[in-house]
């Protein structure tokens, strides 16, 4: 094997017997089959995520690759495949955020401290209790992961939802046929009819939009009713798949919001549903020119020296700024001192944030809170045109993470706990 290959480098990078046994501790020592060791495990999801391919081809790369079996830790070459391709669903599950987390700030520190000269005067500076210098820079921000839906208005989940409540009133009301001569009416050629004549307009006023939503209400309020008519009258939900059990709890959900929205004449509700199928995504609201709203899961990093670490991940829309403290307490819990300066944008620049670095003497970059001084000095403008050059390096980050390592394709929720 050669020392220089990619594979051999980064198996050397990674700490895998230190996470070894609170991997093993998600499973069980009397029942089940033996467990893959944790190399294997993140080896694995490592080759798929670095090489861009899907699970099966991933175990085809890793059975012809010698080099490939050598870093999720084969002892020597062999044609079968290690594993089969489903064991990544279950690598997925088990190998959660937090560990990796915990994985990369091990590397990181491990690498920073080889590279680092004053590790023996920190040490020293440790035992004699004298305070250590802040050193480092940190940059703090906040992407969304869009999501894989349709772009979302209040008329066109509305129409979907009636459609969806159509299909349940068939399959409900077809072990009834014969107790219930009569099938419930839903009016879903008028109701579409006046979708369309809304829906196909180029440009639609406030007055016609209201409108629609109204008569798209009163048609859905009509459909709920007749379920629940039907229910009483001796259907049973167990005629509906499970995709139709979760799509009717969210349509009531739908139903109740915008008829709060369109009773108030309010644009916002708390926890609003954007899509039937995946009911979990917010809108999250991100100001940014011809993006103003984006749709997916919000996630708020760090950077530290070109790495990058995922410090809160949430389908629930949340204000960045209140997690600073937090994201600087991790950069000195893992490094042992604060960083000497923190670059932000504008949203984390509060006054209570700006008081807080201070104290521990950080300086938070960009200009102070209040009215804009007359006379700014030379040497502050190119501080602050040096911050705001320094901060971009996180853009390129999230640019990267989303074309090549698959965060524009966030797509679900899991909510299964690892087995």
């Amino acid at each position: 094997m050669s020392p220089n290959n990619r594979w051999v480098i980064m198996a050397e990078l990674i700490p895998w017997d230190d996470f070894e046994e609170e991997y093993a501790k998600l499973f069980s020592a009397e029942k089940g089959a033996p467990a893959k060791l944790f190399r294997m495990a993140l080896g694995t999801l490592i080759i798929k995520e670095k090489l861009g391919t899907s699970d099966r081809e991933t175990i085809e790369q890793i059975r012809e690759n010698p080099y490939l079996q050598y870093f999720i830790g084969l002892n020597c070459y062999q044609q079968e495949p290690p594993l089969e391709s489903s064991m990544l669903v279950h690598f997925r599950k088990r190998i959660d955020g937090e560990l990796i987390n915990k994985i990369n700030k091990k590397i990181v520190k491990r690498e920073i401290d080889k590279s680092d000269k004053e590790v023996k005067k920190k040490d020293c500076l440790q035992e004699k209790g004298e305070k250590i210098k802040n050193k480092g820079k940190l940059i703090l921000d906040a992407t969304c992961a869009p999501a894989d839906i349709k772009y979302p208005t209040d008329l066109g989940i509305l129409n979907q939802a009636r459609i969806e409540t159509e299909r349940i009133i068939d399959n409900l009301y077809k072990p009834l046929r014969v107790k219930l001569r009569k099938k419930p009416r839903t009016s879903r050629i008028i109701a579409r009819k006046e979708y369309l004549k809304v829906a196909k307009k180029r440009k639609v006023s406030y007055q016609e939009r209201r409108k629609a939503i109204g008569k798209q209400l009163k048609y859905l309020k009509k459909n709920l009713g007749n379920i629940e008519d039907l229910i009483q009258a001796g259907a049973s939900l167990e005629n509906l798949s499970k995709r139709q059990k979760n799509c009717l709890e969210t349509i009531k959900k739908v139903y109740e919001q915008q008829q709060s929205m369109w009773e108030n004449k309010t644009q916002s509700v708390p926890q609003r549903i954007v899509s039937l199928t995946q009911p979990h995504i917010r809108p999250i609201v991100r100001g940014k020119a011809g993006k103003p709203i984006e749709f997916g899961a919000k996630l708020s990093v760090s950077c530290v020296d070109n790495y990058v670490f995922l410090d809160k991940i949430s389908w629930e829309n949340f204000n960045e700024s209140c997690h600073l403290k937090e994201q600087v307490e991790k950069y000195k819990e893992t490094f042992g001192y604060y960083p000497e300066s923190v670059h932000v944008d504008k949203i984390y620049r509060t006054r209570e944030n700006r008081n807080w670095c201070k104290e521990r003497g950080i300086r938070i970059s960009g200009p102070k809170l209040g009215r804009p001084p007359k006379n700014v000095s030379e040497e502050e403008k190119k501080q602050a045109h040096s911050d705001e050059c320094f901060r971009n390096a996180i853009e390129g980050k999230f640019g990267q993470a989303k074309r090549r390592f698959s965060l524009n394709l966030v797509m679900t929720k899991r909510n299964c706990s690892p087995q």
